[in-house]
């Protein structure tokens, strides 16, 4: 049994993963990170805790922020597995977007893995073990128009990754990642229905993903053994 911190567990995928781990019974101890919506992540809260026998805290602050991740590591202790889910993206042409769009989708994508993994895996390595996983996405590995800059941070995270489980493997920690496609989520909700079946009509698979098979992912990434590490797993029913 083990502590599991997810950020951006409000809603969406990392309410699906925060859930997946409740229901699996490896862990005693979900950390729920929230990035805004207090109502949603209580929300989540509650629904983790009715679902097992453990403890559940849930904390509302920006993971883009150090002093945040620093001052959740003092409240609740160290963690064992560490779920990168905290991400926004923004929609439109590069020469429209203001640099405070732009930092703000490098803060929460990429800069948030920095203070994560500079705050937790300290105690990782003391222990010497530990599991990392971060949400990436398709669009890391292929880039897509009209986003650039969540382009740019996932293909950074998957950077981050890879560089990451080579400094870690040593230290009997597995750093990997999960390149999700088109998943069913409010990320993606600007799209019109037109737009959301000609996705559809292109992917091999004939679906978009839901959270919680996005979750599933997660958890078998979770259980795959320690030699598993470094790896970007796209998971878009043959989309890219």
């Amino acid at each position: 049994m083990s502590t599991v911190l997810i950020t951006g567990a409000s809603r969406g995928i990392g309410r699906a993963i925060a859930l997946a781990c409740a229901a699996s019974g490896k862990f005693n101890k979900i950390i729920l990170n929230g990035g805004h919506d207090a109502a949603a992540l209580e929300e989540t809260s509650r629904l983790v805790s009715a679902a097992g026998d453990l403890l559940c805290v849930s904390s509302l602050g920006d993971v883009g922020d150090l002093s945040y991740v620093e001052s959740l590591r003092r409240s609740f202790g160290p963690a064992d597995v560490l779920i990168n889910n905290a991400g926004i993206s923004r929609t439109g042409l590069l020469t429209d977007m203001a640099p405070a769009e732009w930092g703000a989708v490098i803060r929460t994508n990429l800069t948030s893995l920095y203070n994560t993994c500079h705050t937790y895996v300290p105690d990782m390595i003391s222990r010497q073990a530990g599991k990392i996983i971060n949400i990436s996405s398709v669009w890391g590995l292929t880039g897509a128009s009209c986003e650039v800059a969540y382009s740019a941070a996932k293909g950074a995270v998957n950077a981050f990754t890879a560089a990451l489980a080579r400094e870690l493997a040593p230290s009997h920690i597995q750093v990997n990642a999960l390149a999700p496609g088109m998943v069913d989520t409010r990320m993606n909700s600007h799209l019109s229905e037109a737009e959301t079946e000609e996705i559809r009509s292109q992917i091999p698979a004939g679906y978009i993903v839901t959270p919680e098979e996005t979750a599933r992912a997660v958890l078998n990434l979770l259980d795959m053994p320690e030699y598993f590490t470094g790896n970007i797993v796209r998971f878009d029913g043959g989309w890219t």
